[in-house]
């Protein structure tokens, strides 16, 4: 009888209820979480892995302010259909120096994490530039400007500066000092052709 009346007790009283529900979720979700910071094959990047150097992490940033990910997702999952189409399943290891993660969920447009060397840059610039020249039943928007945008080199040591810095990215001093240098005479168009060649590249497909 006890045990109804505390029961009962939680359910008509809402304040205590809703301190019992976020008390029960906070300490589930950090049983599921933190063992996965201790895991190394969720926190080591996996073999051949490096931070992006210039030209992709411009072309990166590009990436995310022309808003692929809302089409787009980097995330193929464990299943069947998955893989053959894409191919690998992703791995945590390959999204230890990604800040922030694109993994997405919904796909418009077809998961790109295997997407590097599958295409050549020409078919990148084709596509990135009106989609239909190379897939005509595409209803992805062109990008036209990237190929007349020149890179700016402004921001890109201190971005460098900041995931080694802050994040502890493994830029050496001499990678911070040539990256400029790495952007001069490209275009936007041309970094997020690099960005886009170096996905899921890590991992080895049979595609």
């Amino acid at each position: 009888m006890a045990s109804n009346n505390s029961h009962e007790k939680v359910e008509t009283n809402i304040g205590l209820l809703i301190i019992l529900v976020i008390l029960v979720v906070s300490v589930g979700g950090l049983v599921q979480i933190v063992p996965l910071f201790f895991m190394n094959s969720t926190t080591q990047p996996v073999e051949g892995l490096k931070p992006y150097e210039a030209l992709r992490l411009e072309g990166r940033d590009i990436y995310v302010r022309e808003g692929c990910y809302v089409c787009h997702s980097q995330m193929i999952r464990p299943f069947r259909a998955e893989t053959e189409r894409y191919g690998h399943y992703s791995v945590a290891g390959e999204y230890v120096y990604d800040r922030p993660f694109q993994w997405g969920s919904k796909r418009t447009g077809p998961d790109l994490q295997r997407v590097g060397g599958r295409y050549s840059d020409e078919w990148h610039r084709v596509h990135l530039i009106n989609p239909r020249d190379v897939v005509p039943e595409s209803i992805m928007p062109g990008y036209p400007w990237l190929a007349e945008t020149p890179l700016s080199t402004d921001l890109i040591q201190t971005k460098m500066r900041t995931l080694k810095e802050q994040l502890g990215h493994p830029y050496s001093d001499q990678e911070i000092e040539d990256a400029p240098k790495a952007l001069e005479g490209k275009t936007e168009l041309d970094a997020v052709i690099a960005y886009l060649q170096g996905l899921g590249t890590q991992i080895k497909t049979r595609r």
